[in-house]
């Protein structure tokens, strides 16, 4: 419950919402294209956890139906995760940090086929953290905390800390304050 809070908190900063939404108006940021897709997400992991059978995989499943957008239940999303447009987004890491912006046709998942998963194949993103547009994560990498992956980069090693990174493959650009 409190990662959705932290979700819905970043989504009303960005859109600039500074007063407290009554009933009816939580109800239509909840079904806002570029938050339900997250909160079906967290819902479906709720689930999960509470052992509820066919539902979340179902939830899932009209996530990728609706939005386009495919998420590993077994990722670990930390609070505030915005995705302003969510087609093409394949979200396998092995963990993503709060405050992630995740833009349109991005892929973080395992270089290999790993079916089941397995998260030592996986990325691991940190907090604040932007994937623009195109952008492929692939393998166990770490990604630091402040870091943006500029557009179409493919990202196949690990990033430090507060930098920017572009290419294929990417490279840092610069260091990002």
């Amino acid at each position: 419950m409190q990662k959705i809070k932290l979700d819905l908190k970043r989504f009303f900063e960005i859109y600039g919402i500074n007063k407290k939404p009554g009933f009816f108006q939580l109800i239509k940021y909840c079904i806002h294209p570029r938050f339900n897709c997250i909160f079906n997400y967290r819902l479906a992991v709720f689930l999960r956890r509470k052992k509820i059978p066919v539902i979340p995989n179902f939830i899932m499943l009209l996530n990728q139906f609706l939005y386009g957008i495919e998420f590993s239940m077994d990722t670990k999303i930390g609070g505030g995760l915005f995705i302003p447009h969510s087609f093409g987004v394949v979200i396998g890491a092995d963990e993503i940090g709060e405050n992630a912006t995740i833009y349109q046709n991005v892929t973080l998942g395992a270089k290999n086929l790993d079916v089941p998963f397995h998260k030592e194949n996986r990325p691991v993103i940190g907090n604040d953290v932007t994937i623009a547009t195109g952008s492929v994560v692939l393998g166990r990498v770490f990604i630091g905390n402040r870091v943006i992956v500029a557009a179409n980069s493919v990202v196949l090693h690990s990033v430090p800390d507060s930098v920017v990174v572009a290419g294929a493959p990417a490279k840092v650009l610069k260091e990002n304050n």
